[in-house]
């Protein structure tokens, strides 16, 4: 461990050893504090948290490396999700406390820590962050009732993310109400530390001078893009939507029929490269909504050559109580069939054997198995479906996937539902917020319809790393293709991130 962190320390920049330094003298004081860490893709933030877990685990000291998403957790040496190692609610509020008791593993395990990590912070409800830090103070005053008035229990805890990325999710939730539920509209950031990483990491000095420009005017353009920066016509008066025009280098136009088209474009040779781990891996069309991304992974299930295996799900109304008769006659079987929700697989899950697919739900993380990991479908049982991951730490390892029962947690329905199934989706084309925590070298971003939620375009054309993987179908409202497009940013969300020039 000791070997790794000082091989890994001889590659920080200065802006990351400022960082490095802050949060080593915060634990070694054990005086606690907040720090957050900014800054945009490859900018470097998981190397120093890699090298900061490094430093201390040599030390023999403990480190909770936590995320906002499982794909973010899988990146983190020993990572979990927030809400998996805290026990946070999956509906909170301002008063709501995090289920750990005193005197469980988990509580005596917090006594101990000296640093937390909390990835992708600005996704995560203000109020998640709030019932840690509450429960935090609780479970630490027993070491020292100083600490109970101490952000989270004196526990050094480091935040890291990107504001221009996607905010806390709220169904049908307005502007002011996003941007109020983010970490930096909480009494927590008035403690916290700032820091802000700006020195892109892509640019190598083993680059070509042309390769290095390249990427670095595409990254000044994504920033552009993230920062709200890019000049075009407002659509509304008082709204954050702007039309603006993509550069031709990224615009993709066709005659054909656009699903076919972008298809043809993001996956070429499919018929012959179909089983190529390494060109699955490497590539996904990115689309705003789940009945967009549902119709291009049908039409490319369809292109594929090989036995239809066919799983229907069990589903079921829970806690009817006593007017049962009256639910059943409320909500038959095959109504609460007919309903399709984004967190829950649909009822009728067809799958192939190559097929590219999803998980939905986090399974075992320690195995790599979290939501929105893709995997490869190798074999099809009549009680569980066989895959392989595709891409993160654990590629290439094999697990069956069970049927799981499942529950939306937010819908709009007066009833409980519940829906047992194979927590999989297809995954060749996939929604920007899912994506989000995903690298890959080639993207299809397919806008039938613009996108509607700040940072989503952001996100979208931020999962390259290259400007020659980005390619983008944009269609206009008469049906033809376009070069422009609409971009929506809360610019109000970084007026107390310094260095953001906004």
């Amino acid at each position: 461990m000791k070997q790794l962190h000082d091989s890994n320390f001889l590659k920080l920049n200065s802006e990351q050893k400022v960082v490095y330094h802050s949060v080593i003298d915060s634990v070694t004081k054990n005086q606690g504090g907040l720090i957050f860490v900014h800054g945009s893709g490859g900018c470097g933030k998981t190397f120093l948290w890699q090298t900061l877990c490094a430093r201390l685990r040599s030390e023999r000291k403990i480190v909770l490396p936590v995320a906002s998403s499982g794909i973010a957790a899988v990146l983190l040496p020993g990572g979990r999700t927030a809400h998996s190692r805290f026990h946070i609610p999956l509906k909170v509020d301002q008063h709501s406390t995090a289920g750990i008791k005193q005197g469980t593993d988990i509580a005596e395990l917090l006594h101990k820590t000296s640093l937390i990590i909390w990835d992708e912070a600005p996704m995560q409800h203000r109020h998640a962050l709030e019932c840690v830090d509450r429960s935090l103070r609780d479970i630490m005053s027993v070491i020292d009732t100083n600490r109970k008035y101490r952000p989270f229990g004196g526990i050094t805890v480091v935040f890291g993310g990107d504001y221009r990325q996607i905010l806390p999710v709220i169904p049908k939730a307005p502007r002011a109400v996003v941007v109020g539920a983010t970490l930096n509209r909480s009494k927590l950031w008035e403690q916290c530390e700032v820091f802000t990483l700006k020195q892109n990491m892509r640019l190598k000095p083993g680059n070509s001078p042309e390769q290095n420009k390249i990427i670095k005017e595409f990254s000044e353009w994504q920033l552009k893009v993230g920062n709200g920066k890019i000049t075009g016509d407002p659509q509304h008066a008082t709204s954050s939507e702007v039309s603006f025009q993509v550069p031709s280098r990224f615009v993709f136009h066709s005659a054909d029929e656009p699903v076919q088209a972008m298809f043809n474009k993001i996956y070429p040779d499919f018929s012959n490269k179909m089983s190529c781990h390494e060109y699955l891996r490497s590539r996904a069309i990115l689309t705003p909504t789940n009945v967009i991304v549902d119709d291009i992974n049908e039409f490319i299930l369809e292109k594929i050559q090989a036995e239809t295996h066919t799983y229907l799900s069990q589903d079921s109304i829970e806690d009817k109580g006593v007017e049962q008769n009256e639910f059943d006659e409320s909500f038959p079987v095959e109504y609460l069939n007919s309903l399709n929700m984004p967190c829950l697989p649909k009822h009728e899950l067809r799958v192939k054997v190559g097929v590219v697919v999803m998980l939905m739900r986090n399974l075992n993380q320690i195995l790599g198995l979290c939501n929105g990991t893709r995997l490869v479908v190798t074999a099809c049982r009549k009680n569980s479906i066989e895959c392989e991951i595709l891409c993160g730490a654990h590629v290439g390892r094999r697990h069956l996937i069970p049927r799981i029962g499942m529950v939306p947690t937010d819908t709009a329905w007066p009833i409980e539902f519940r829906r047992t199934q194979f927590p999989l989706q297809i995954c060749y084309s996939m929604t920007i917020n899912k994506s989000q925590g995903q690298s890959l070298n080639t993207v299809g971003l397919y806008l039938p319809r613009s996108v509607f939620s700040h940072g989503q375009l952001y996100v979208a054309i931020s999962r390259v790393t290259s400007p020659d993987g980005l390619c983008i179908m944009i269609y206009a409202d008469d049906g033809t293709t376009s070069d422009k497009t609409v971009n929506v940013v809360f610019e109000e969300v970084f007026y107390n991130i310094p260095d953001m020039d906004c």
